[in-house]
């Protein structure tokens, strides 16, 4: 299956770049470009995409409240891409609903991979940088934040899980920690994802956060 994907960036030369790189990948295609995040919700409602390439710091209506929209009105996935490898917005980006999020100057394979990551339905979790900003920002409250969610009914070993996905280790990695099979990881991640009501991957991390399993 193609991929299909929407720029929604400010600047119109990163927008051709990415486009570029997209079109010329094997299994991707451009749905779109949007250049502010008002657009960016429009063309998502009606165009479709498989995932958003969403920047975060655009004029009018910032990424962080496009991928609200987004997710609230459609089931198409958002990764985010900033310059900033601290940025206070990301965290609050993927409590908005978004998959993952890059740096812009991640080599190309490397986005392109990213890219079909998300599409498959996985969160984008794993590459030092984000666990350092979610290190960063989970531990700085909301004003008027709800409180945590609670894990009741998640059993013990589920718990292990739900720490190392927080802690960003991948499937493969969770296996080798636990002494446990790849299928049986995925499964109990699998049903991590249905216990606590969360979208993907990313919401784990944020719940693994809040619930104080990573401190």
């Amino acid at each position: 299956m193609t991929v299909r994907v929407l720029i929604a960036d400010d600047q119109a030369l990163l927008r051709g770049g990415f486009r570029a790189l997209i079109e010329t990948a094997p299994g991707m295609a451009v749905a779109g470009e949007a250049a502010d995040g008002a657009e960016a919700v429009r063309a998502a409602r009606d165009l479709r995409p498989d995932v958003v390439l969403m920047d975060v710091r655009m004029p009018g209506t910032d990424g962080i409240e496009a991928t609200r929209r987004i997710r609230a009105e459609t089931d198409v996935r958002v990764l985010i891409l900033t310059m900033f490898d601290l940025d206070s917005y990301v965290f609050a980006a993927l409590r908005a609903g978004a998959s993952g999020f890059l740096l812009k100057d991640v080599p190309p394979a490397d986005l392109l991979a990213a890219v079909h990551v998300v599409a498959s339905g996985e969160g984008l979790l794993a590459p030092t940088v984000t666990r350092r900003l979610i290190e960063e920002f989970a531990r700085r409250p909301e004003p008027g934040r709800a409180p945590a969610r609670r894990l009741d009914g998640v059993t013990g070993r589920e718990r292990e899980v739900l720490a190392l996905v927080g802690r960003g280790l991948s499937n493969g990695e969770i296996a080798e920690h636990l002494h446990l099979s790849l299928a049986t990881v995925k499964t109990y991640v699998g049903r991590l994802l249905a216990k606590l009501h969360a979208r993907d991957r990313a919401q784990l991390v944020i719940v693994a956060y809040e619930t104080g399993l990573v401190p």
